[in-house]
């Protein structure tokens, strides 16, 4: 079965196998014309057309039509010298198979068709009685044309199916890169947002801390520094608890979902607590019921990520921040709001309106775009800076 699979053309050790089998078809010519037929044994010119016959044999994979016309008209003149006409057909056979195996079922029949017109029209010339017989057994090489055709098109079958599995092999493992890059996005992503939205209340609540220290050492107001203290203590709390969530996808390889709960709306109260706690005054409005997981954890990432960056720019102390999460038409829609002065300031290294070299905005749409949504960011006319995001109902990124 291997053999019949193979492309006879790409078949290791093809030529050695090839003169092995001209070799045998030469020692079962001899045998032939030896042994039946008495009367037409050949002669020293009939041995030597009957031997070389076998040659193009060797080169038969190469070359095909080359070896059969090679082989019609070297027995050509043995068939019209009355030779034994019995001892040559293994040979032909070989070559009209090989013919049709390796070549297009359109040359093949021409190929055939002729060279069986031009032998009976010899044997019609030479002997009428043996181009009645020629004509009689011409269904065998009928018969090794289409075997040939056959094993040339389940060979192109077979080569189709497993093409068509080393295409679905290939397409699995690059759906696999595909998860794991998308997984890798998704981990950078949760790091990005946690980690830049605790550090910034921290730093936020530290500073109260030192300001309450510094501002009147006679005077020292304990309880706002203890209070300052919890918030921080809080804050790392909650923001290890996160952490240890979102790296147990890298820890815990054997289970098949390792995400854990994805936060949603439901969040976004503990997040406008957190950015009060920092100084700023959130005004929180939402007015949506069951979301898809996907838009919930978008929405809330992006809440997040715009309640830090105006906490961190927004350069007041009685910094408003206005949230909005409304659904309608088919669609979530996620408005963060603030009136600070710092629209055009630094963002993370760079500008608030997208132009530096930090991820905040940039995470934010690539979170919006997750769930096929989009969002536009930009500081307001005067002062103030705006996040707007739409994200579809329909979203399961």
């Amino acid at each position: 079965m291997a053999a019949i699979n193979r492309d006879p053309r790409t078949a290791p050790h093809a030529t050695r196998n090839d003169t092995l089998l001209a070799l045998g078809s030469a020692a079962h010519a001899v045998v032939v014309a030896l042994v039946t037929d008495p009367a037409r044994r050949p002669d020293a010119l009939g041995w030597t057309l009957l031997l070389a016959a076998q040659l193009p044999l060797v080169w038969r994979r190469r070359r095909p039509l080359l070896a059969l016309t090679a082989v019609v008209v070297l027995l050509l003149p043995y068939h019209s010298l009355d030779n034994n006409h019995t001892a040559p057909t293994p040979a032909a056979y070989i070559a009209l198979y090989t013919v049709a195996a390796t070549c297009r079922p359109l040359y093949t029949l021409l190929s055939s068709g002729t060279a069986l017109a031009v032998a009976v029209s010899v044997m019609l010339i030479v002997n009428q009685k043996q181009a009645v017989d020629l004509l009689r057994i011409s269904g065998w090489a009928i018969a090794v044309v289409f075997v040939g055709i056959d094993v040339r098109y389940y060979r192109q079958y077979v080569a189709a199916i497993v093409e068509r599995a080393e295409r679905a092999e290939r397409t699995r493992e690059e759906e696999a890169r595909r998860r794991v890059a998308e997984e890798r996005l998704r981990i950078a992503r949760d790091l990005h947002d946690l980690l830049a939205h605790s550090i910034t209340l921290i730093g936020v609540q530290t500073s109260v801390a030192a300001h309450v220290l510094h501002a009147d050492p006679d005077r020292l107001d304990r309880a706002a520094v203890a209070a300052a203290l919890d918030d921080i203590a809080e804050t790392c709390r909650t923001a290890r608890g996160e952490l240890r969530t979102t790296l147990e996808v890298l820890r815990d390889h054997g289970t098949p979902d390792t995400r854990g709960p994805l936060p949603d709306l439901h969040g976004l109260d503990g997040l406008a607590e957190a950015a009060r706690t920092a100084g700023a005054e959130v005004e929180l409005t939402v007015t949506a019921a069951d979301v898809p997981p996907a838009v919930g954890a978008a929405a809330y990432r992006i809440v997040q990520e715009a309640l830090t960056n105006a906490v961190r720019h927004g350069g007041r102390d009685d910094l408003g921040i206005r949230v909005g999460v409304h659904a309608g038409e088919g669609a979530l829609r996620v408005t963060v709001t603030d009136d600070g002065t710092g629209g055009g300031g630094g963002h993370e290294g760079g500008s608030r309106t997208g132009g530096g070299s930090g991820f905040g905005l940039v995470g934010m749409r690539e979170r919006a775009r997750s769930v096929g949504g989009t969002l536009d960011a930009g500081p307001l006319p005067g002062q103030g800076f705006e996040v707007s995001a739409v994200l579809p109902l329909g979203g399961t990124t």
